[in-house]
């Protein structure tokens, strides 16, 4: 797929808009559709990927010096007739693979992306679905999440509640809300020395959190979604089958 346009959202999220005859059979199943994105390792021309049925264990068993860099992204919007998706990218300099590609993309550059086939059921990679009585849904999560977050309350009814937690690492990142739906948002830019995680954990322990059957969805960093969890089952007494949880990433190693 080729890059088509470039937008800087904010200090720390650029938005890149791929698309290509290879996208007209892409599928979206829901607001929180993840993919996997495919760069091109700086020192090659060429650009080797999977291509079986088993292409994750085909992957892994490339030679290491042609094995493209791969990372999970929530797809942000799936538009079908004009075969584009978009991805937000959080940029953190060079030092990893993903950013340092996406702090110099332009259109024309490539990627590869693998994800959901239109001409498959069920759409995989989904994992935000709210039972029938939930009251109203619990958004937490760092910069990582945010996409997934803010594509949730775009899509929101008149009449459907949310309370979201945002962590970002720069006011800057805090950004206006496009969405029906009746939504209650604390945007907690990152001071300066703080650890990632800090300020959201200590918002959600202390949040009065309003009345009814919460449905709470919760990502980022791996370490801070446990401990969310664990302040909502333990210290809030929500059952853990009304929680979606998932480590995007992990302080010190790669979550591909």
């Amino acid at each position: 797929m080729v890059v088509r346009r470039v937008v800087q959202l904010s200090p720390s999220v650029r938005l890149i808009t791929f698309g290509g005859a290879d996208l007209a059979g892409f599928a979206s199943g829901g607001n929180d559709q993840r993919c996997k994105v495919f760069f091109p390792r700086p020192e090659r021309t060429d650009f080797q990927l999977p291509t079986g049925g088993d292409w994750y264990e085909e992957y892994l068993n490339l030679d290491p010096s042609v094995r493209p860099p791969m990372r999970s992204y929530t797809i942000r919007r799936h538009d079908p007739e004009r075969a584009e998706i978009d991805i937000e990218f959080v940029l953190h300099g060079d030092t990893g693979p993903a950013s340092a590609w996406a702090l110099r993309a332009a259109v024309g550059d490539h990627a590869a992306v693998c994800g959901p086939d239109a001409r498959h059921f069920p759409v995989l990679g989904n994992e935000f679905h709210p039972p029938a009585d939930t009251g109203y849904r619990l958004l937490a999560g760092d910069e990582t999440a945010l996409p997934a977050m803010m594509s949730i309350v775009d899509a929101l009814g008149p009449g459907e509640r949310a309370v979201v937690f945002a962590e970002v690492p720069d006011p800057g990142d805090v950004r206006p809300l496009n969405t029906l739906g009746d939504v209650d948002i604390t945007w907690l830019p990152r001071e300066a020395g703080a650890g990632v995680g800090a300020a959201l954990l200590a918002a959600v322990a202390a949040a009065e959190l309003p009345d009814g059957l919460p449905y709470a969805w919760i990502a980022g960093e791996s370490t801070l979604v446990k401990q969310l969890r664990r302040h909502l089952v333990n210290g809030r007494g929500l059952d853990k089958r009304r929680i979606y949880f998932s480590g995007y990433w992990r302080h010190g190693g790669v979550l591909d």
